[in-house]
């Protein structure tokens, strides 16, 4: 028998990301991107992961599980935490993964994240177009997403309609309005909501995610006519964003697609979870995109691959538009002592120029230690020395 409330809470004490529950294997913890089995817990059975899914699953969604073998879906334990969980059948049996979704939404600041993001939630510059969060799998894109979105439902007086699959983060109404649609269960499909999204009098949509090409048709729309969407890729960085976006329509249509693009697009946010080096857990690095005048040209032509090089230049003058590429982040952070070199070249998506960057920034820390040595040999000379006044008593 499992005592379910009993194990999330241990997992979120634990400050996992994930419980996973399988048949005749004790459930596990995946804690700072690494899984760990509970050793002390006995094997889980067939009527234990039936209990645990009669317990949190309602009639509709056992027969939509019946059908389909797998299923997502969300719930909150109150007082506890939230949870998206996915259901799913392996070699006959169930299984299930539980990710952990806090019950407060931390902010941009909380979060460490980039002050630029802030920027992009309440400058009137950016009240319309697309902005899209990129990254794989668990690198946090909804938690950087739920920072923006609550940072705009405390500061804005406007309707905010998220479309998710299932929903995630949930929440109150502040200055804004927020309507949370969950497929499957308010809507049939992403791009079914997106069909009808825009009668909802929306200020600001969130799509969960852009699975296929009508979706983003649809979402283009949205921000073409007035409003501001948020969404999300899974693409490790911001140029590789642009080119998948681009290579998932033909040929002959990518042209009108980069034009549209260059006039609706605002930003990409591209982020990884980097583990600290004092074994604390993980941060963000994070890379971003502005789409500036320049940029937005670039976007127009199809030449992707001029992007990178404008991002880092952004930043090596001095940052005005709050840009960064990946290994600029990762370099902070190392120069910071947050990451081990070691880590960032890891993380890195450009790994022979963090080579370089790696080398100078050796390179810059032997010099520093050089020079505080001279110093403190300088500052031990001098007070080694007889003062005037003993010299001139002898």
């Amino acid at each position: 028998m499992v005592d379910l409330e009993r194990l999330l809470r241990y997992a979120v004490d634990k400050e996992a990301s994930d419980v996973f529950l399988k048949v005749d294997s004790p459930p596990a913890l995946r804690v700072h991107g690494k899984v760990h089995r509970l050793k002390n817990h006995p094997p889980l059975t067939i009527d234990d992961l039936k209990e645990v899914a009669y317990c949190i699953m309602t009639e509709d969604q056992l027969t939509a599980f019946e059908k389909r073998h797998e299923l997502d879906f969300g719930f909150t334990f109150p007082g506890v935490c939230r949870f998206r969980v996915n259901v799913y059948q392996q070699r006959g049996t169930l299984a299930m993964v539980f990710r952990i979704i806090p019950l407060r939404i931390r902010g941009i600041d909380e979060l460490l994240l980039p002050p630029v993001l802030k920027r992009l939630c309440t400058d009137p510059m950016f009240a319309q177009g697309l902005i899209l969060v990129t990254g794989p799998t668990g690198c946090g894109k909804s938690t950087t997403l739920a920072a923006m979105l609550d940072l705009i439902n405390q500061t804005r007086r406007a309707h905010i309609v998220t479309i998710e699959d299932p929903i995630e983060y949930v929440y109150e109404d502040r200055l804004s309005i927020v309507s949370q649609r969950e497929v499957g269960t308010d809507t049939a499909s992403f791009l079914d909501a997106l069909k009808y999204v825009l009668r909802e009098s929306p200020d600001v949509i969130l799509v969960g995610e852009m699975r296929d090409v009508e979706t983003f048709h649809a979402s283009l729309m949205a921000a073409e006519t007035g409003h501001l969407v948020f969404s999300t890729v899974h693409t490790p960085s911001c140029t590789e964003t642009m080119e998948r976006i681009i290579n998932m329509f033909p040929p002959h249509e990518r042209p009108m697609v980069c034009l549209r693009l260059a006039k609706s697009l605002l930003a990409v946010i591209s982020q990884k979870l980097v583990p600290l080096a004092d074994g604390s857990g993980r941060r963000a690095a994070v890379e971003v995109m502005i789409v500036t005048p320049t940029i937005a040209k670039e976007i127009e032509e199809g030449r992707s691959g001029t992007i990178y090089q404008l991002i880092a230049k952004d930043k090596s003058e001095g940052g005005y538009w709050g840009m960064q590429t990946m290994n600029q982040a990762l370099s902070d952070m190392v120069r910071e002592k947050l990451i081990t070199p070691e880590v960032a070249l890891r993380y890195s998506t450009n790994p022979s120029e963090m080579r370089h960057i790696l080398h100078r920034l050796i390179e810059e820390e032997r010099q520093m230690v050089e020079q505080q040595q001279r110093q403190r040999r300088a500052a031990l000379l001098r007070s080694s020395r007889p003062s005037g006044d003993s010299q001139s008593g002898t």
